[in-house]
């Protein structure tokens, strides 16, 4: 179990501290077995196969959580449905989880590309609002010539 509040009542028997999420480690081998409709020997050829990997009690025991619940019915429709052998299915666990894993990189470069370039305009703002105000930038129009004047010497008036 995880630190924190389970919803709003304080708790499993009035304890405070304690929230169980869907990664949450809380059923054992045969209520694990019944949710997912498999036998209890599969779930653990599978833990063997590293198909799911359930958390481990301090004596060993196993503890599913409601994502290795979801895991196991798709690895068994997988198998049913499609045909995939085990291996396969490992293959293409692996290749979801780092996709999973890559998507949220992205998310993180992006959220950072965006934090950079905010702060690279809050820096132009500051340089802008820091020019002096008696200064009026020209722009060069089209078709606008330069001129050259250059004063004739020796004439005095």
């Amino acid at each position: 179990m995880r630190p924190g509040g389970l919803g709003g009542d304080g708790g499993i028997g009035g304890r405070r501290g304690y929230e169980i999420d869907e990664t949450s480690p809380v059923y054992v081998i045969s209520v694990a077995a019944q949710l997912s409709g498999l036998h209890p020997q599969t779930l653990r050829q599978y833990d063997r196969l590293g198909l799911v990997s359930p958390d481990r009690t301090a004596g060993r025991g196993r503890r599913y959580s409601a994502r290795d619940i979801v895991q196991l019915r798709e690895v068994q429709r997988l198998s049913q449905e499609a045909g995939i052998n085990l291996a396969g299915i490992k293959r293409i666990l692996e290749l979801e989880n780092q996709v999973l894993a890559l998507r949220m990189r992205v998310a993180e470069l992006e959220h950072a590309l965006h934090e950079a370039t905010d702060a690279s305009a809050r820096r132009e703002a500051a340089v802008h609002a820091s020019y002096r105000r008696d200064l009026v930038p020209v722009r060069p129009q089209a078709g606008t010539a330069l001129v050259v004047w250059k004063p004739k010497r020796g004439r005095t008036d």
